[in-house]
């Protein structure tokens, strides 16, 4: 499927112009976000997200748009676990609250621009390599058994070289000032803290998008089909973080979705040359999957089941899988 230019060029201005009604509009004056605002936004970008395949069947047909929302729904599902590693990360650097939705839109756009690069050289590996379809669809397999049987132990931004690089490399300064990357100390430029926080949200992101880009690329090969579900699930990721951060111990059936995704991917990829289903198949399991994960979750973790899980000594905590 050949996309103009033209039509790359009216996305990348799309995004951009939501991004920065998104920087504008939520938690504008670096004000904290309140609940009742995430879950308005949130609502907004999911409504935006969806309503893109409304623009995609009358110009590409029902098959891409169809391919689109199930790309679509991938990506969001994998980037809810992500709200758990940005909580994470504003934990690790102390980043003040008022200051969380800049550094996440900041971020998410920052990881925007590299999972570009990612889905060009994936897109172009497989064009060029046939088996490396096979090669994706046992990554995914593999991932999700292991994300099934084993709980993560955990991101530590303390190990991260990039970070340690940064802070041998630029100096920083002490603490925040305000909303500023870079502020001039006895004559040069420094690092502030913020913007060593932005650059570990985006290399987080990138990271944890190693099982996510291959799964998207198991429900279409069109590389615009595959950048504008990624984009417009990370559009409202800073949104739902604020929705989500304070309540993340309530989805433990999250990453045994995840897994399931993931491996439902994964064996649709192997089985590429044999079994061609239907758009609408691996679009309608995806989102029973998510749908079942965060219903059984919600319903474990209500106050009274939550108060036997606790006294049967299990364990509420979804940690975080490969996202």
């Amino acid at each position: 499927m050949s996309i103009p230019l033209w039509a790359w060029a009216a996305l990348v201005a799309a995004i951009g112009a939501m991004a920065a009604l998104d920087l504008v509009a939520v938690g504008r004056g670096g004000r904290t976000v309140g609940l009742r605002e995430a879950a308005v936004w949130s609502v907004i970008w999911v409504a935006v997200g969806l309503g893109f395949a409304l623009v995609l069947w009358p110009w590409l047909g029902a098959d891409a748009a169809g391919e689109y929302l199930s790309g679509y729904l991938v990506e969001r599902s994998l980037s809810i676990d992500n709200v758990f590693v940005f909580a994470l990360l504003f934990g690790y650097f102390a980043v003040p609250r008022a200051l969380q939705g800049r550094a996440l839109l900041w971020g998410i756009l920052m990881a925007l621009v590299l999972r570009a690069g990612v889905i060009a050289g994936g897109a172009a590996l497989l064009d060029t390599l046939t088996f490396a379809v096979y090669a994706f669809g046992a990554f995914l397999v593999l991932t999700g058994l292991n994300l099934a049987r084993h709980r993560s132990s955990g991101l530590h931004p303390e190990e991260s070289r990039l970070l340690r690089l940064v802070r041998r490399v630029v100096p920083t300064s002490e603490g925040y000032e305000g909303t500023r990357l870079l502020v001039r100390r006895g004559g040069r430029w420094v690092a502030t803290p913020l913007l060593v926080a932005l650059l570990a949200i985006a290399t987080a992101d990138v990271v944890f998008a190693v099982d996510s880009i291959p799964a998207i690329f198991a429900v279409t090969r069109v590389a615009f089909l595959v950048f504008a579900a990624n984009a417009f699930a990370l559009l409202g990721m800073r949104a739902l973080y604020f929705l989500l951060a304070d309540a993340m111990s309530r989805f433990v059936h999250l990453q045994a979705g995840l897994a399931a995704i993931l491996v439902l991917v994964g064996v649709k990829m192997l089985l590429a040359d044999v079994w061609h289903p239907p758009t609408w198949i691996p679009l309608l399991a995806i989102a029973a999957i998510l749908a079942v994960a965060i219903f059984t979750s919600l319903r474990a973790t209500r106050p009274g089941a939550r108060a036997q899980l606790s006294g049967g000594g299990r364990s509420t905590s979804t940690g975080h899988g490969a996202c």
